[in-house]
């Protein structure tokens, strides 16, 4: 991502770019401040902390970073939602997809809201971090932030004393990282995102309320899947002739019963199923080039029917896809379940499923360039609020990038068409 060189004078078109979100505040020292975090989150230092930015840029100092962060009156959320509605506005093509995923922030100590013993997939192990749940807009041209909030543990959600010194909300209480990806969905939903599709990794995908709250909003998804998740096979299901009537009793030993749907056909594993498939059943799929040369795998699908609770058949019928490496390369298998996209053929499943890299991206540009992971505050406000901003810094970015470096970013009521597609949004993903 390309930041701007930020000097003693503030960026002409970051100014420009702030001017709607001065409503958020009411006094000029507020926006001033609002100027200068956003100024100090793209300025070339090590750490993005409050005193860091007090010291480094003009006009500032960190108390007053830190006020604006803790004290001054304004929400984040109506931050984020102003936010949204301009990018969905000035950077949108329509029919966009709703990313899904978390990361991790490695933390000492245990008084920074929500930090735990706890299992990271972006430090690949369990340890004392903070984790923020977040959701991604991404399109044929355009991806940007959508909302984001802090998991907090059940061992947090319910010790008073860390509330109260936190200053967590009453109203927040404990949810599955599920549970608060698709209140972050209905969010973007609310905000006018203009959403096709919600795509996620195995995290969420083996959450199965998770994926029943998607159904029910009539959301298609494209979810990864542990190699162990079981199904049945569509047509098996769909040949079976029923339960039928049960047979009669005669008046000896038990009445007979009619074998049960789940025991007269016996879900399978994922792998099981895939590796049951003939070899011509896999077909080689480039979906991108790579830095390192074209993506490319092997891939095959399979219908298939969810199952419930202790194997019970749920009548949600989707497409069981399978990855492995093509032959010559390395690599681990994988495996999705897509529902509600039939009319998508094998290859545009499989481009959806590796649009993930793009939230990836998000946090290594968030963390790397505009200090997300640098918070030291320990209140739920000031965190959130550091997020805000720096989502806020990142949109800011992505339309520079599109639009061009000038003073004449997209007005707030309006968009121009952008010059062509940005920089950022070229593929980096590494070879398979």
């Amino acid at each position: 991502m390309a930041i701007p060189k930020t000097g003693l004078r503030p960026l002409d078109d970051l100014s420009a770019f702030l001017s709607p979100f001065a409503s958020l505040v009411r006094r000029p020292e507020s926006r001033h401040a609002l100027e200068r975090y956003t100024t100090g989150l793209l300025a070339d230092l090590s750490r993005k902390t409050a005193s860091e930015m007090g010291r480094a840029v003009a006009g500032t100092s960190g108390q007053r970073l830190q006020e604006f962060l803790t004290n001054t009156a304004w929400d984040p959320r109506e931050m984020g939602q102003l936010r949204v509605q301009r990018m969905v506005r000035c950077a949108s093509q329509g029919k966009g997809i709703q990313l899904v995923d978390d990361t991790g922030f490695a933390k000492k100590g245990d008084h920074s809201v929500g930090v735990a013993r706890q299992y990271s997939g972006t430090l690949g192990r369990v340890d004392n971090c903070q984790v923020l749940v977040t959701t991604h807009y991404v399109d044929t041209t355009f991806d940007w932030p959508i909302a984001a909030q802090a998991y907090l543990p059940e061992g947090w959600a319910k010790d008073r004393a860390r509330r109260k010194a936190a200053r967590v909300p009453s109203s927040i209480r404990f949810q599955t990282k599920g549970e608060m990806a698709l209140k972050l969905i209905d969010l973007g939903l609310a905000w006018g995102v203009p959403t096709r599709a919600v795509v996620a990794d195995a995290g969420y995908g083996d959450q199965p309320p998770f994926l029943k709250g998607l159904e029910k909003r009539l959301l298609p998804y494209l979810v990864g899947v542990a190699a162990s998740t079981r199904f049945r096979l569509a047509e098996e299901v769909e040949r079976d002739p029923g339960d039928g009537p049960t047979p009669p009793y005669q008046g000896r030993g038990r009445p007979r019963k009619v074998p049960r749907l789940k025991d007269r056909l016996p879900s399978r594993e994922a792998r099981v199923l895939l590796e049951g498939l003939p070899g011509d059943a896999w077909r080689r799929i480039v979906w991108r080039d790579g830095t390192k040369g074209p993506l490319v795998k092997e891939f095959a699908r399979l219908r298939v029917y969810r199952v419930g609770l202790r194997g019970t058949p749920l009548q949600i019928a989707g497409w069981l896809i399978g990855e492995r490496p093509a032959e010559g390369h390395v690599g681990e298998r994988k495996y999705y379940l897509a529902w509600g996209l039939d009319p998508l053929p094998l290859d545009e499943l499989v481009e959806l499923a590796h649009t993930r890299w793009v939230i990836e991206r998000f946090y290594q540009d968030a963390k790397g360039e505009l200090g997300l992971d640098d918070y030291e505050g320990r209140l739920w406000t000031g965190f959130h609020r550091h997020v805000a901003l720096v989502m806020l810094a990142h949109c800011y970015l992505a339309l520079r990038q599109s639009y061009g470096p000038s003073s004449t970013l997209p007005p707030p009521t309006g968009a121009f068409p952008p010059k062509g597609p940005s920089k950022r949004h070229r593929p980096t993903e590494g070879h398979p």
